[in-house]
């Protein structure tokens, strides 16, 4: 079954260049109960300008499952625990997905 209108699950994403940074943060935000499921990918092949300058690097990618209600405290919590200088801290709303794991992740959030 699935949900099919704006519903209060978001999705945020985030990167970092080794995979020590990217757990250390996955393990914070569920501690802290700021995301009930959290996926690092590896591998990622990233090219961008900074600073005038085109880069290009590996990173990993996180991406967390949280309520819509916690942006604020979550994407708090990451600028301030990034190792980047401005990192990438993006949310989407996901118009559709399986209702019953929606009730999971709002479950654990309120279980914390």
């Amino acid at each position: 079954m699935a949900k099919t209108s704006s519903t209060e699950l978001i999705i945020v994403t985030t990167s970092f260049a080794v995979l020590g940074d990217a757990n250390a943060m996955a393990r914070k935000l569920i501690e802290r109960g700021l995301a009930a499921c959290v996926q690092i990918h590896e591998g990622v092949h990233s090219i961008y300008r900074w600073k005038g300058t085109v880069c290009e690097e590996k990173e990993v990618i996180l991406v967390a499952k949280t309520n819509a209600n916690k942006w604020g405290e979550i994407s708090s919590f990451m600028k301030t625990e990034h190792p980047y200088d401005l990192p990438e801290i993006i949310a989407v709303k996901p118009t559709e997905y399986d209702l019953e794991y929606g009730q999971w992740v709002m479950a654990e959030l309120q279980s914390k």
